[in-house]
């Protein structure tokens, strides 16, 4: 819903899904005439380690007909106040054969709606428009995109013959909702997640260290947000219930593992990042290569 009103058409690509799974019926009920539903059946015996993700990205955009493809996975969310800059930056590059796309920041939050991290360790922006190019295909585990002529169509980590796309980096966000789940859910999504990427005899063997709830840690660690959300997002927000079992004070259970943003090597490093660099990532790898940076 959040990109509806810049695009021509919305692909969907939805696996095939548990018995009272909603989601199908939940996209119906947004009863747009731009949204059509690719079906897909996932097939994580033959894409290991999360190339299964990758792989459903190219299902969809295979079926993609215009100009330029926006890309949004499940839980990232456009700012309508970025609609303008997209399409601006779309009409202004059509022609501009060198640009293979079009990277935004990311607001990564955590735990909230009120908390983000944005430390060492977690990508600043990645691409996210790409140019309808068929040699253009998703990437890893579908964090990003490369340009991968004569693809086979499987092997969605190989490196030989694999380039970076050339972008403009672009004054728009993107907001990753991808770690603000109650806590209960948010330990079954990382099941899910260790599953797809770790293979189920591993990621079985590795759950006898998981709770029963997801626990995001001192809070005290991320950084305020005071802006305002994605329009879209007023009732999701509004659902919160689980504040109470966020960690703003008190002692942490012994023995539990960190997460990076907590420990002191992380922590020293984003200092340095944030202080000295002005924001340049130490060692940061990029998935593109900045051709230059656009706004209106």
């Amino acid at each position: 819903m959040s990109v509806l009103p810049i695009v021509d058409e919305f692909i969907v690509a939805l696996g095939d899904c548990d018995e009272d799974d909603t989601t199908r019926a939940e996209i119906l009920s947004i009863e747009s005439d731009k949204i059509r539903i690719i079906n897909t059946v996932w097939d994580k015996q033959k894409f290991t380690r999360g190339t299964i993700h990758a792989q459903q990205t190219d299902v969809a955009k295979s079926i993609c007909k215009g100009d330029w493809l926006l890309y949004v996975q499940a839980d990232e969310v456009i700012h309508e106040k970025d609609h303008l800059t997209i399409k601006s930056a779309c009409q202004t590059f059509i022609t501009d054969l060198k640009i293979d796309g079009f990277a935004l920041d990311f607001i990564h939050f955590w735990g909230d709606y009120e908390h983000y991290v944005n430390g060492h360790g977690w990508y600043k922006s990645e691409v996210r428009i790409i140019r309808n190019d068929a040699e253009i295909h998703s990437w890893k585990s579908a964090q990003s995109f490369r340009r991968i002529p004569n693809f086979d169509g499987i092997d969605y980590r190989q490196t030989k013959g694999v380039t970076k796309l050339n972008v403009v980096k672009l004054k728009a966000q993107v907001f990753h909702y991808g770690y603000v789940r109650p806590p209960s859910i948010m330990i079954s999504k990382k099941k899910s997640l260790d599953t797809t990427h770790q293979g189920p005899i591993r990621a079985n063997s590795n759950r006898g260290n998981l709770t029963l709830e997801f626990d995001y840690g001192p809070m005290s660690l991320t950084k305020k947000f005071s802006f305002s959300h994605p329009a879209v997002m007023h009732d999701w927000i509004l659902k919160l219930d689980w504040q109470k079992k966020l960690r703003f004070i008190g002692k942490l259970p012994k023995n539990r593992a960190r997460f990076k943003h907590e420990t002191i090597k992380y922590r020293a490093l984003t200092y340095i990042e944030t202080n000295v660099l002005g924001g340049r990532g130490l060692w940061a790898r990029k998935n593109f290569n900045i051709i230059k940076e656009w706004k209106i």
